[in-house]
């Protein structure tokens, strides 16, 4: 187990560095900070000036090492445009966020579980059919497209909730359906898949010819059997909701790390940039870090052919 693990931890930390330097090469390709915070009536000398003081007139090669030996010591830099730390910006929108990704993750739990449960319960009707054809739906239609749509319908057409920003609870039931919505559809595909799979073993028509509950047949015997596929099923969800808030947080202007991060990407603030992908992409290989361990611990032939 302990070299399955040293395994996985080294695929991440290697995932972590490669996105970073990346993001780094990337920015610096996007366009001049200093050119976009003096704007374009400011003098050749000045935006000089400013990009001397901020060290990007020197080598590419030389601003990555220095950044990597910031990151060593857990320095972050400083935001060019606010003048703070670049964390004490990006921290200031993660509770907006994690309230938007967590009420997504609920709705695409309870919703895709629960749906997938019906639809393989009800496996070949008409129910199951729709339910089948509304996932394939939004698994295809981009998160942007979505929330347009229920602004449209849901706040300028019929009234019920805010178009954007935060102004109470109901401004979180149209970015949370919109950011839920590939989860709930891909939880409901696979739910459905894991536990058709299941339903056909021998085991659970044993049990049913000892004539016992169906309660228990769907808790003992599918739940347990089909709970393997949905810890991986579900952690991929927790990365897409995660990675997803930035598109969903633009649309709606929900006050989170997504929205800051897209806006200061426009802007070139490099710092912010940096250290806010950094937050997801450590995010996200975390929770998929723990999934592979997990998964290893329930599965011991996956510890052999790492």
């Amino acid at each position: 187990m302990a070299r399955y693990v040293a395994y996985r931890l080294l695929r991440a930390l290697l995932t972590i560095w490669i996105v970073v330097t990346l993001v780094f090469i990337g920015l610096r390709l996007s366009g001049d900070p200093a050119q976009a915070l003096l704007g374009p009536e400011a003098s050749s000398e000045a935006v000089a000036a400013l990009r001397r003081a901020w060290g990007l007139d020197e080598p590419l090669t030389v601003q990555y090492t220095r950044y990597l030996r910031q990151l060593a010591r857990g320095d972050f830099g400083r935001s060019l445009r606010e003048r703070r730390p670049a964390t004490t910006v990006v921290h200031e929108r993660i509770p907006a966020t994690l309230q938007l990704a967590g009420a997504a993750l609920a709705i695409a739990a309870v919703g895709g579980v629960t749906l997938g449960t019906v639809a393989a319960l009800r496996a070949g009707s008409l129910l199951d059919r729709t339910i089948v054809a509304l996932s394939a739906v939004g698994q295809g239609i981009p998160n942007f497209v979505l929330g347009l749509l229920l602004i449209l319908i849901f706040a300028l057409s019929l009234g019920w909730f805010p178009t954007s920003g935060y102004r109470g609870a109901t401004s979180l039931v149209l970015p949370a359906l919109t950011l839920s919505s590939f989860s709930v559809a891909s939880l409901t595909r696979f739910t459905r898949s894991a536990l058709l799979e299941v339903l056909r073993a021998d085991y659970v028509r044993t049990a049913h010819a000892k004539g016992l509950p169906w309660r228990i047949v769907l808790i003992d015997y599918l739940g347990r059997n089909a709970a393997l596929t949905l810890v991986t099923v579900v952690s991929l969800q927790i990365a897409v909701a995660i990675a997803g808030a930035v598109v969903t947080e633009t649309v709606f202007s929900w006050p989170g790390m997504g929205q800051l991060l897209a806006r200061s990407a426009e802007l070139r603030d490099f710092p912010v940039v940096q250290y806010g992908v950094l937050l997801i992409v450590v995010s996200v290989v975390s929770v998929n870090f723990l999934t592979d361990v997990l998964y290893g611990w329930l599965d011991p032939r996956l510890r052999v052919e790492a």
